[in-house]
């Protein structure tokens, strides 16, 4: 058979194949030792099953027999079957009976695949809602205080860093993502207005929230002394709640904003910057190797940043724990509207823990125009409410039905248990 070229010398480092013998070619009773020999050139190849009429027919059946092909040991009184194989779309009629021997030229035994593992219930079962097979999202690099928010939220999780709010939300929306760990307020500076607004534009749920206390501290390289700082960098909310402490410290050094808390300390050790202070966590000094110069110089011991963990999917509500839920309305009517909408909520005594107005983005302004006054404007709202209830609840239930007849709008951006954990805000941990 034009096929095969028997070697004598063959190279022992090469693949070593058994040929079997079809119905055309007597199978030889020893067992003999075979080299596959590829050409390369255009010569037409003509076998007796019709293998080998084109160079793309030849290429295939190199291909298949340069391959780990295993099939069963069969006894020589065995008749075999010609099989039929595929190889990048050529099909071919070839007897591929090929079974790897060892280095002594034994005959290895066949090697049966492992039976099929049936499914369980945990294949079919969504991601966990916490443990170390979650990937979460957060807003920073190593050392923010987003990233320990992460690992409070979901502890043993992979914390994936992200430039910006807008990357974290759409690491999730993309898979990339399991959960994202992203602030909406802080005891001192107030709301993060950026990530309500991506709140509303995008479609993920809140799952849970999480109450962080900051612990802030003045970082700079080794040997830098607090007398030649010219400069403190950090995240504007970080610099404003450290004003008054700075002051005290007697420090002639102007404040620039940056991304992050933990992206000015690794800015600083970067480029090694000699007159230039950060203001970030102690994980961030250790992680980028500055010193403490000050620690705890947040001008109020009592500084909580409350962050809020989002998916793609929303939990189903309970009732036998706290629950938070958070919805946003917008109405057209007016501050009399407002009053109702909240008046559903009082009367159904329902604690409210925030409401937040952002302007309306499609439509800011509206008009009035009267014959007798004259036209005004009037900015449009929207309402972002947490109220201490569960959708599970029957009067969360009434008291959103009775909202949604006031309203224009109303959209539940989540249902969640209440971060209910102990914290001490004198301690850096």
């Amino acid at each position: 058979m034009q096929a095969f070229s028997h070697v004598p010398n063959l190279n022992t480092s090469s693949p070593i194949f058994r040929y079997s013998s079809s119905s055309s070619i007597p199978r030889p009773h020893k067992l003999t030792r075979f080299a596959v020999r590829c050409a390369y050139h255009s010569d037409s190849f003509q076998f007796p099953n019709g293998v080998g009429a084109t160079r793309a027919d030849w290429q295939s059946s190199c291909a298949i027999l340069s391959g780990k092909v295993f099939s069963q040991h069969q006894d020589s009184d065995d008749k075999s079957e010609p099989s039929s194989a595929s190889v990048n779309g050529h099909k071919t009629s070839l007897d591929l009976n090929i079974v790897p021997l060892d280095k002594n030229g034994k005959l290895q035994p066949p090697s049966k695949p492992p039976p099929q593992k049936p499914l369980t219930i945990t294949d079919l079962s969504p991601a966990p809602m916490h443990g170390s097979q979650l990937r979460v999202a957060y807003q920073g690099v190593p050392g923010a205080y987003s990233e320990a928010a992460a690992g409070k939220a979901y502890p043993n999780c992979e914390a994936i860093p992200c430039d910006q709010f807008e990357v974290a939300f759409q690491a999730v929306e993309l898979w990339i993502a399991d959960r994202a760990v992203l602030p909406v307020e802080n005891s001192l500076g107030g709301s993060i207005h950026r990530n309500y607004d991506l709140l509303l534009r995008h479609r993920l749920h809140i799952v849970g929230e999480v109450q962080l206390p900051v612990h802030h501290c003045l970082l700079a390289l080794p040997g830098v002394r607090k007398e030649y700082l010219t400069r403190v960098i950090s995240h504007p909310q970080a610099l404003s709640q450290c004003e008054n402490t700075i002051t005290k410290l007697g420090l002639n050094v102007t404040r620039e904003a940056v991304d992050d808390t933990a992206g000015a300390a690794e800015y600083i050790a970067t480029n090694n910057l000699r007159d230039t202070a950060a203001i970030a966590s102690a994980r961030a000094a250790e992680l980028y190797g500055l010193n403490i110069l000050a620690d705890g110089i947040q001008d109020d011991s009592s500084n909580v940043t409350r962050f809020v963990m989002l998916a793609r999917e929303p939990i189903i509500p309970r009732t036998d724990r706290p629950f938070k839920t958070s919805i946003v309305f917008a109405h057209e009517k007016g501050t009399s509207v407002l009053f109702k909408v909240l008046s559903a909520f009082a009367f159904r005594n329902i604690s409210l823990t925030k409401i937040e107005s952002r302007p309306h983005r499609s439509s800011p302004i509206r008009l009035v125009d009267d014959a007798n006054v004259g036209t005004a404007k009037h900015f449009e709202y929207l309402f972002y409410v947490d109220f201490e209830a569960s959708m599970a609840e029957v009067r969360a239930q009434n008291a959103l039905a009775e909202v949604q007849e006031f309203t224009s709008f109303l959209r539940v951006l989540g249902s969640y248990p209440m971060d209910m954990t102990p914290w001490c805000p004198s301690t850096g941990d």
